[in-house]
């Protein structure tokens, strides 16, 4: 994301596209209602911000993260998570999934990486894990180009 100013800002998208906002927020909870770890979902979150770039998203989802206690070594080593050493087998297969869903390249996405997320994670949780990664890709494409600022939480709140 761009370090210049805000071509619109969050809270002007956020009033002005009540719709779409909330068409947003609703899809997003749909994963975490239907059941899946809110913990797994931030780091899924995360790292996808982080493949995109959005800064906006990176830290608001940062904030969300550690008020659930995301241990803080997780939080440090995401951006190497493939060598860290840090995260479960579950986590592993998710950030791998959320990085294949990413990285569409126009060739679809491979049967390796279906078969390591279905190793560990059923349908429906597959289904989840999907709907999070397609998300938060959505987010990334509206915060980016807009260039909304981070919400950077005070050190009382966060």
């Amino acid at each position: 994301m761009s370090s210049g100013d805000a071509r619109i800002g969050y809270e002007t998208f956020k009033n002005r596209q009540q719709a779409a906002y909330a068409a947003l927020v609703a899809l997003g909870n749909t994963a975490t209602d239907g059941g899946l770890d809110k913990a797994l979902a931030e780091l899924i979150k995360l790292r996808v911000s982080q493949l995109n770039g959005c800064a906006f998203c990176f830290q608001l989802h940062l904030n969300i993260a550690r008020k659930l206690g995301v241990d803080q070594v997780k939080l440090d080593l995401l951006a190497t998570w493939h060598d860290a050493g840090v995260y479960s087998e579950r986590e592993l297969a998710a950030l791998g999934w959320a990085e294949a869903l990413t990285r569409l390249d126009g060739t679809g996405v491979s049967d390796a990486a279906w078969e390591a997320v279905r190793k560990l994670f059923s349908e429906e949780e597959t289904e989840l894990l999907t709907i999070t990664i397609g998300t938060i890709n959505t987010w990334n494409r509206i915060a980016g180009p807009f260039r909304f600022k981070p919400l950077v939480a005070s050190k009382e709140s966060a």
